[in-house]
């Protein structure tokens, strides 16, 4: 005869306070350990604070403890903090709106890397086994009327003790948060909970958002005019690569040895306009400066490719990532990683050669002037050491795995500076095709990276810190350059003119008009002093003293303003 397994029967406060206990018990590590620090001026604040949260939270608890809607509540909050907990204690990220926007967006293949044993352990552990017990336990439900009493019985004074230890001690409070941001979003469930309602909410504001023209007066000059043979620039937008592990930059690595034979102009000094892809690269695109740009406004005004366009410029988005984030929605675009059958591609990922092979057919055909946007893969991590082939294995031994804390911080380090190695071949044979091919066209190349990557400093793997608290690390990108010798002639750059400004802070602000100025398209949104290379490069066509040099209008007198939700403005486009 099989004895059947009595159910534990629990009281609905109960439950409460035993889940809560272990949301801030167990999923909580990274919000506790932060907040010690922190707070390290005064324990008694710590405590007083870590009471008022512990209340709260209870409080929560007992607000969706009603029947039939408590169990279904209470696992999600259990899952939602236990898959937080990992990458926020592992990777010291932090989950806030931009995150979930860059989980959003990601593809089935970069999403793959993050599903290792390690989280399927950590979350059979941690969100499976508790779950099942909520699910396992009876849970006795008063009527509903005894019910909403007991609740206000129970949440009235603890919210009323939480505000008053709160206010009791508000100017410490209120100082810690105040100037670590990061404390609050590091608590789960409600900081990734919040998170994703605010990025579900911004999502549904944009439905309906319109995309406002800019440079309507752009036209090609003169310089490019008499070049006599098309003009050609590569913009190469990097990932992931931090400016520090460039030798370029003077790490102790010779991560660059063929940038460096090329005599490639390098930029020791450039900062990023965020932490993650899904902001830099539209602000690397975006006519508006860091401190101006949101995302509202990149979604609502056309970009730099847009402008290109409207001056008669042949673009193209070639894209070996996760696409263009809207960038290139009214050009054309090629996803590189659909070439199934290449020795290149693994899995719906593609090493960034996968660009060369095409590169050099479209340089052969080209009959106008160009611009090809090069989306790299770049060293996207975890697991860095698939972003390059074995020839570049140079720093032994590689992390082989995408779970980053079995691996040492020298074996990160490696397989990300072998990462930086490939990325530096793959430039140097973009310079060489247009090198190759300049017989027929006057080409360029301009390179940065989108933001930088944390390999372990201070417990912070990865990338997607908030920008306020972000390391620098993750912020300062690598911003290289070089010119073949007929486009320097037809467009008058002085090259050694350049050498000598390479230590002058430049940021992700310079792109769009530094990408104009190289192809001489004029127009009222270009700023010439943003132009990084506007100081070394001739306004006038060869041979002629007097051109017709435009004079540009200051940028920010002549940007669009914002476009209002759902409204769709005259002439406008919408996405």
């Amino acid at each position: 005869m099989v004895t059947k397994i009595r159910r534990p029967e629990l009281g609905s406060i109960t439950l409460s306070a035993i889940v809560s206990v272990y949301l801030l018990a167990i999923t909580n590590n990274s919000f506790w350990t932060h907040a010690a620090i922190y707070f390290d001026h005064s324990r008694l604040s710590l405590l007083s604070f870590g009471a008022a949260m512990t209340l709260a939270t209870f409080a929560g608890m007992m607000l969706v403890s009603a029947k039939y809607i408590m169990k279904p509540v209470l696992i999600f909050l259990i899952v939602a903090s236990a898959a937080a907990a990992y990458f926020i204690d592992y990777f010291g990220v932090i989950i806030d709106k931009d995150m979930i926007g860059n989980a959003a967006v990601t593809t089935q293949a970069e999403a793959s890397h993050l599903l290792t044993g390690s989280l399927v352990l950590h979350l059979f552990l941690y969100a499976v086994v508790p779950s099942l017990f909520v699910v396992w336990v009876k849970v006795r439900h008063q009527r509903v009327l005894p019910k909403t009493a007991t609740t206000l019985a129970i949440v009235i004074p603890c919210v009323l003790v939480s505000g008053g230890l709160i206010y009791s001690d508000f100017a410490s409070v209120a100082y810690v948060i105040r100037e670590h941001k990061d404390l609050m979003k590091r608590f789960n469930p409600t900081g990734p909970v919040s998170a994703a309602l605010k990025y579900a909410s911004s999502t549904y504001k944009e439905r309906n958002i319109a995309v406002q023209p800019l440079g309507t007066d752009a036209r090609q000059g003169a310089r490019v005019a008499a070049a006599g043979k098309p003009v050609v620039v590569v913009v190469v937008a990097g990932e992931t690569a931090r400016a520090m592990n460039f030798s370029l930059n003077g790490y102790g690595r010779e991560t660059n040895p063929e940038l460096k034979s090329l005599g490639a102009i390098n930029y020791t000094d450039t900062t990023s306009c965020g932490t993650a892809t899904a902001i830099s690269l539209p602000c690397m695109f975006s006519v508006y400066p860091r401190n101006e740009y949101t995302e509202w406004k990149a979604r609502s005004t056309e970009n730099l490719v847009n402008v290109l366009t409207r001056a008669g410029v042949s673009v193209s988005w070639w894209d070996n990532n996760t696409g263009s984030k809207g960038i290139a929605d009214l050009i054309s675009f090629a996803s590189m990683t659909n070439q199934k059958n290449s020795p290149l591609c693994n899995n719906g990922e593609c090493l960034d050669e996968i660009f060369l092979g095409e590169l050099d057919k479209k340089l052969t055909a080209t009959k106008s002037n160009s611009v090809i946007v090069l989306h790299q893969l770049g060293s996207h991590g975890p697991s860095y050491y698939l972003r390059y082939p074995e020839k570049f294995r140079k720093f032994k031994p590689d992390c082989r795995t995408a779970e980053l804390m079995k691996c040492s911080v020298e074996e990160i380090t490696n397989a990300y500076d072998n990462s930086i190695l490939y990325t530096d071949h793959v430039l140097a044979s973009v310079s060489r095709l247009l090198e190759k091919h300049q017989n027929d066209i006057s080409g360029a190349m301009i390179y940065m990276s989108d933001h930088g990557e944390s390999l372990g400093e201070n417990g912070i793997y990865l990338h997607g810190a908030p920008y306020a608290i972000a390391p620098r690390e993750q912020t300062q990108v690598p911003f290289v350059t070089w010119f073949s010798k007929p486009y320097q002639a037809a467009m008058g750059v002085d090259t050694s003119c350049l050498a000598k400004e390479t230590d002058q802070p430049k940021s992700h602000d310079n792109l769009f008009h530094t990408v104009l100025g190289m192809m001489d398209v004029e127009t009222k949104v270009y700023n010439r002093e943003l132009d990084a290379f506007a100081n070394c490069t001739r306004q006038d066509p060869p041979g002629k003293s007097n051109g017709s040099a435009f004079q540009a209008a200051d940028t920010a007198k002549d940007l669009p303003a914002p476009i209002v939700p759902a409204t769709i403005m005259p002439g406008a486009k919408a996405l």
